[in-house]
């Protein structure tokens, strides 16, 4: 996994998340980090990695075209993401979240944004 992306707390909560959804754990998690491209509208809510794959990540994700998804992304992809003026994928460093990942899905999708 791209260790630019994350400290190594964040990773161990999105790899414990991804562990328990290996599982088979039916689990509505709260998303751990928030990435977001400071010169375009893409943003991601990660709530886990795959700990068989640490370069698949599951989350909220919205590429800024007015459709936020619930999917599987590549992290590799996500540092190879530039905006307008080139700059690169970045986490908010600030980010705190309460509500489970569906709660956020079903309100970004009645917005069309996160």
């Amino acid at each position: 996994m791209p260790s630019t992306l994350f400290p190594a707390h964040l990773r161990a909560k999105l790899l414990a998340n991804g562990a328990r959804s290996g599982a088979g754990e039916d689990i509505d998690p709260v998303p751990v980090v928030k990435l977001f491209t400071p010169d375009a509208n893409a943003t991601w809510l990660l709530t886990e990695i795959d700990p068989d794959n640490e370069d698949v990540a599951f989350g909220l994700c919205d590429l800024g075209l007015g459709c936020p998804e619930l999917g599987s992304v590549s992290l590799s992809e996500i540092l190879s993401v530039r905006g307008r003026l080139g700059l690169p994928v970045e986490r908010d460093q600030h980010f705190v979240e309460k509500r489970p990942i569906s709660a956020i899905a079903k309100l970004a999708r009645q917005k069309g944004r996160i």
